[in-house]
């Protein structure tokens, strides 16, 4: 179930091309907060759409067959796979629709605009809201005649997506050390898979760490249970990106095969993470790119000792709802 080597290596050589090289920064503030022996974080927050998900979004788009291509792609998102895929279509030239609840971020509807999408919203009511758009997106294609496209149940936006970890890979490589544990959050699992698949293959005595928030821990729950699991629907998080309730079927495949385990946080803990990544960083990270870190300061994985690497995934977030986080309480 775990792509290929040499697919990473393809999909990593393609995307490099678009992406830019986001850094990996050493934190002797985290080390000394956590007891880590050292602590890098990969501040995909960097990226030119503000996070990872240019790299799948890219991939995906480059293994479409040219009338396919020529007629255009639909997709639902809440906010950063529509802007890593109107990105990609732009730099491409494919046309880009995407259907987005609501009640995503307007900045991040903005921005996928911005790129040249069109941005269709939907109004979810008591439904989960994905499930929604999701619907909505599978009408659009049908009547359209445009390719449907998912923002992380896809081999092709797993492999794109793996170019996080083999980037940070070649960073270690460079600074001659490795990783003991990588922390890496999850909402239906395209990034936690392309990470753990590349570090599978290049350094396979990493251990990956999933994390997601309370209550929409699919990818947790379903590791532990050996089988893909939907989780009820409850309170929403304030991680809007990571709130999927059930992982991708493809997703967990490999995530299940590369051995991985999983931990969930709190908003709270979030809150507090995204003051650290301000203050000691120098980062700015909306909830659901912080929810990694939340989770190495919060103490949800023993890391006294080891090489801890932290993906922070996105900044996507309006100057006002970063003040009321980092404010709060």
């Amino acid at each position: 179930m775990i792509p290929s080597l040499r697919e990473l290596e393809a999909a990593h050589a393609a995307t490099a091309r678009v992406a830019q090289e986001t850094p990996l920064l050493r934190s002797a503030a985290l080390a000394r907060a956590t007891g880590a022996r050292a602590v890098h974080v990969k501040a995909e927050s960097l990226q030119w759409t503000g996070s990872f998900k240019l790299r799948g979004a890219y991939w995906r788009l480059r293994q479409l067959a040219p009338e396919d291509a020529a007629r255009g792609v639909v997709a639902h998102s809440s906010g950063n796979f529509a802007q890593g895929l109107a990105a990609a279509g732009a730099a491409l030239g494919v046309p880009v629709t995407i259907v987005m609840p609501a009640d995503a971020p307007a900045a991040k509807r903005q921005a996928a605009q911005d790129h040249g999408a069109t941005v269709i919203s939907t109004e979810h009511g008591d439904r989960p809201r994905e499930e929604v758009a999701a619907e909505r997106a599978d009408a659009i294609a049908a009547d359209e005649g445009l390719v449907r496209l998912h923002p992380f149940d896809d081999p092709h936006v797993v492999a794109g997506q793996a170019g996080v970890g083999m980037e940070a890979l070649d960073q270690y490589e460079r600074l001659g050390t490795q990783a003991d544990i990588v922390l890496c959050c999850v909402g239906g699992g395209g990034l936690i898979a392309g990470v753990a698949a590349a570090f599978h293959h290049r350094s396979p005595e990493t251990r990956v760490v999933a994390v997601e928030p309370e209550g929409f821990d699919g990818m947790g729950r379903s590791l532990a249970a050996g089988a893909a699991l939907t989780v009820p629907l409850g309170a929403p998080s304030i991680c809007d990106g990571l709130m999927a309730r059930r992982p991708g079927a493809a997703p967990f495949a490999v995530v299940q095969a590369a051995g991985v385990a999983g931990v969930a946080v709190g908003d709270a803990a979030v809150r507090r993470a995204m003051r650290f990544a301000f203050e000691r960083l120098k980062l700015v990270l909306e909830p659901s790119g912080a929810a990694a870190l939340a989770a190495l300061l919060d103490g949800a994985v023993d890391v006294d000792g080891r090489r801890v690497m932290v993906v922070a995934t996105g900044g996507n977030v309006a100057l006002e709802a970063f003040m009321r986080h980092v404010g709060h309480g």
